[in-house]
């Protein structure tokens, strides 16, 4: 992890007062992929049912798992994974009953105290989308470009971090309206990156730690919520 996000997350949280003290985090390391099998419109909602990995073994009712690197709560494990997409998670993400049948969606479990962190603190919060506007093989590796986000500039610099479909990756080239992420052959193996086609959307999450260093800024001097 760069420099900044080694800043201790307690005093981003106490200088940052619009950040949710109470949030889940993920690591952005995908454990699975996995099917959505049914997709039920419900008034401005959408309720997902999806293929549950056989290691989910461990899940109580109202855990949080990243869905494709979207923070969503867990309302039954019986047989499927079972979540209701709210208005403002549709409208951010752009998904509809159409374009959510049948997608192949990247997995993860919420971070428990005392688990390695080996990808970057995620929350789950997906920004948006964005376009995938390249693809390119290097060798077993595969270059991915994707459009930089329209008044995101400054969260993104060279080595630094981005979660794209909930898969914490290293920034390797910022270029004038546009950003490139190197995927190795396990991101590959193990996410659904490896199928996204050019002008395919993807969800994209900009560092925490930036935001919350760009956010407590404001308040310097100051002792709003203090």
């Amino acid at each position: 992890m760069e420099a900044l996000s080694g800043l201790s997350y307690i005093s981003l949280l106490t200088a940052a007062p619009s950040l949710d003290r109470t949030s889940l985090m993920f690591t952005g390391i995908v454990e699975s992929t996995q099917k959505i099998i049914h997709v039920q419109d419900k008034d401005q909602s959408i309720v997902v049912r999806i293929a549950k990995p056989d290691l989910y073994n461990d899940l109580r009712i109202g855990d949080s798992i990243a869905v494709n690197g979207v923070c969503l709560t867990v309302e039954d494990f019986s047989e499927d994974l079972v979540f209701t997409l709210g208005f403002e998670t549709l409208k951010v993400m752009g998904w509809n009953k159409s374009n959510l049948q049948d997608r192949v969606v990247n997995l993860e479990r919420s971070l428990r105290f005392g688990d390695r962190i080996h990808g970057h603190l995620v929350s789950g919060h997906a920004d948006g989308t964005i376009p995938l506007v390249k693809r390119e093989l290097a060798g077993d590796c595969l270059i991915l470009d994707f459009k930089t986000p329209a008044g995101f500039a400054q969260y993104f610099w060279k080595k630094g971090s981005i979660t794209i479909n909930g898969v914490s990756l290293t920034l390797n080239e910022i270029f004038t309206d546009s950003f490139s992420v190197c995927l190795i052959p396990e991101t590959l193996r193990k996410t659904n990156l490896e199928k996204q086609s050019v002008g395919d959307l993807v969800s994209f999450e900009c560092d925490y730690f930036m935001k919350g260093f760009l956010n407590a800024r404001k308040y310097e001097g100051s002792n709003v919520g203090l």
